[in-house]
């Protein structure tokens, strides 16, 4: 018999943040602050009785190479010695964003994982040790830092102490109506060639470190992406064509900010109206990760 589960996990995109280095991969991570989206990642495994085959697929295409789907598998099985060669795992990804384009789909894709396989294996989990494991994924690969805890649990959210969900600190801004995200990617970044550069490193920490204490002052959705703004400009990771994108949502939404990391304008309004063509419009997730 085939046991299966799927599960969604909103894509977070993150306004700012500050890099928090440590050994201990469980307290490595990222202070700052971002939003959840009700558009994502969906994860479907299924487990049967084989030989030891585990096959990735991303948006119905077979997928080898999503590495951190991988890890998540890896570190499932050093955490618990679970022996995968008496089974056939399926892991089958959809996500509704470009890879690498500041959406958080490398934390969507481990989460997707890490609360799927350990149950269908009869390893009972809480949120946090779930999001734990896809955090490790992470950072094992340098695909993210922060983007796990917040795709966890949905909303605007302030990252106030790094690590995974089991260590992390997080508060959220509350939202009284519906905000709709629009967003328009141009090109990808790799969050590894940011975050291990030391050149960046130091400029974004240097223009993350009061921004949040900033946010605390006076959460708000308006405040964050106003901060959010300041950041990208400050840290010179906006192209020009970015930043015609960035004017123009300016005039007719809330406010508009650079996707941390890649090369993706987005903007907060209370409509979806905008004039720019082929943007993405969804809305602010307030849920979290969720089973279907």
């Amino acid at each position: 018999m085939i046991k299966e589960l799927k599960v969604f996990i909103p894509a977070n995109i993150t306004g700012f943040f500050e890099i928090i280095d440590d050994p201990n991969p469980a307290l490595k991570g990222s202070k700052g602050a971002g939003i959840t989206l009700d558009s994502g990642v969906t994860t479907h495994t299924k487990i049967k009785d084989g030989c030891g085959r585990v096959c990735i697929s991303t948006n119905g295409e077979i997928n080898d190479l999503n590495t951190v789907t991988s890890a998540a598998v890896d570190i499932i099985c050093e955490k618990f010695n679970v022996d995968l060669s008496c089974y056939d795992i399926l892991i089958e990804h959809v996500h509704d964003f470009p890879i690498s384009a500041g959406f958080g789909s490398s934390a969507g894709f481990a989460l997707g994982v890490s609360f799927t396989l350990p149950k269908l294996l009869g390893i009972n989990l809480s949120y946090n040790q779930a999001g734990e494991i896809a955090h490790l994924a992470e950072i094992r690969l340098s695909s993210g830092l922060g983007d796990v805890i917040a795709s966890l649990n949905g909303g605007c959210v302030m990252r106030l102490k790094p690590g995974s969900p089991v260590n992390g600190i997080i508060d959220k801004i509350p939202t009284t109506q519906p905000i709709y995200v629009i967003s328009k990617t141009i090109g990808l970044l790799q969050t590894g060639d940011i975050i291990d550069d030391p050149v960046y490193k130091k400029c974004i920490n240097e223009n993350a470190s009061h921004l949040l204490n900033c946010l605390i002052k006076d959460p708000c959705i308006e405040n964050y992406i106003k901060l959010s703004r300041r950041f990208a400009e400050n840290t010179k990771l906006i192209t020009p064509q970015l930043h015609e994108i960035l004017e123009i949502m300016d005039d007719e939404t809330i406010g508009s900010s650079m996707a941390m990391l890649g090369n993706t304008a987005y903007a907060l309004s209370y409509t979806p109206d905008i004039s720019i063509e082929d943007c993405h419009i969804t809305t602010l997730n307030t849920t979290g990760i969720k089973y279907l």
